[in-house]
């Protein structure tokens, strides 16, 4: 996997996943690696500085919930409205560049 086109699609992915139900950070990556087939296998070190930043931007809510094998609670990610709307632009703009990307590459 390119990490340049993980970069730039990570709040898709994230907001995607999240649209189904709150989930903790490694149940995240576990989820998209899940969903590909394994082709997104993404780090901790690249998701937990865009859910924070997509928490503070308001896209996300988490709160703490069941703790995990070493005791410490969980923190979970919600979509909020405002992360909703964003999901909807964001797949627009992904469908409207990968036609033109497909147009242009002869596909």
């Amino acid at each position: 996997m390119n990490p340049d086109l993980l970069r730039g699609n990570l709040e898709l992915i994230v907001l995607t996943i999240l649209e189904r139900q709150p989930l903790y950070g490694f149940a995240i990556i576990q989820e998209a690696r899940d969903r590909t087939g394994g082709y997104l296998d993404f780090k901790e070190g690249s998701l937990y500085p865009a859910l924070h930043r997509m928490e503070q931007d308001g896209l996300l809510t988490a709160q703490y919930g069941e703790a995990g094998r070493n005791g410490k609670p969980r923190k979970y990610y919600a979509i909020t409205d405002k992360g909703r709307q964003t999901l909807t632009a964001k797949r627009q703009d992904f469908n409207t560049f990968t036609q033109a990307v497909t147009r242009l590459a002869g596909l």
